[in-house]
């Protein structure tokens, strides 16, 4: 089976962009792994694939497959790239528009600067909405991980997040406590891992590691994440710049009950066609 894609990327967090196959049934995990591969494959940290719309209004329904194959609730960038690709087919009326996916809407805007802007939704700070295993919700948790205790926020923005409040982004040990952390037992559905840096209380820096693909250059619902908890613990402001490896993003908050909004750049790289298995 032939797929046409668009590989897109929101500050080097890259995405295979596909239309559903007919019958609408995705590639297998296998498939995914393979086109993955950045040596042998095409290279991505998640797959996309547009599916038409499930609810009256909305442009399409996407849905998110890591680079190791499974699928997951939410993307952040992986939604303004889609947002942007929908808006150069000519699809978004007045330069807004509404999708829909596995973690529900999501309004997106394309800025008069080019960059793409979408709503992530409220943030939510129950244990049960990560799902992560707590006997009541708190604003920090201990955790015991590769032989150390961490304190982490833990928080859904669609998607599993723990934030870790380090005083330096670049000596994080990202790759050690990043999988430890993911794959913890009180993540039953693993999690993503972010470690923040605070500049000042409207600039972070952070480092992802994401679940199932590992760290990324730029992480859009981890950097809502690190925002969100930043917030609850009273050391940010309403908008704060992010910086990531692949550049900044700009998070937009309100506070508790508010929507959370990702802003940022969404390129395509190129376009080009693959043979996948059914």
């Amino acid at each position: 089976m032939r797929i046409d894609f668009t590989k897109m990327h929101g500050l080097g967090n890259d995405f295979l962009v596909f239309d559903a196959p007919p019958g609408g049934a995705p590639p297998p995990a296998a498939e995914f792994r393979r086109l993955a591969d950045r040596h042998t494959g095409i290279g991505f940290d998640q797959a996309l694939m547009l599916e038409p719309p499930r609810r009256a209004e909305t442009a399409t329904y996407y849905r998110i497959f890591n680079a190791d194959g499974h699928e997951v609730e939410q993307c952040g960038n992986g939604a303004r790239c889609i947002a942007a690709l929908i808006a150069r087919r000519g699809a978004a009326r007045g330069g807004e528009l509404t999708m829909d996916s596995p973690a529900g809407l999501i309004r997106a805007r394309i800025e008069a600067n080019g960059l793409v802007s979408v709503d992530m939704g409220v943030p939510d700070f129950a244990p049960g909405a990560l799902p992560f295993i707590a006997s009541t919700e708190a604003h920090v948790y201990p955790l015991e991980v590769a032989g150390t205790e961490v304190e982490i926020g833990a928080v859904s923005m669609g998607n599993p997040h723990a934030v870790l409040t380090v005083a330096s982004a670049a000596a994080a040990p990202v790759d050690r406590l990043g999988p430890a952390i993911e794959r913890h037992p009180r993540f039953p559905k693993r999690v993503n891992v972010g470690f923040m840096e605070i500049l000042d209380r409207t600039h972070i820096r952070l480092r992802v590691y994401e679940r199932g693909t590992g760290e990324t250059l730029a992480c859009g619902t981890g950097a809502c994440a690190a925002v969100a908890v930043g917030r609850r613990h009273g050391r940010l402001d309403e908008r704060v710049t992010v910086s990531v490896a692949g550049g900044e993003l700009t998070i937009t908050w309100p506070g508790p009950g508010r929507n959370i909004w990702l802003t940022g750049p969404a390129e395509v790289s190129f376009t080009g066609s693959v043979e996948v298995d059914a």
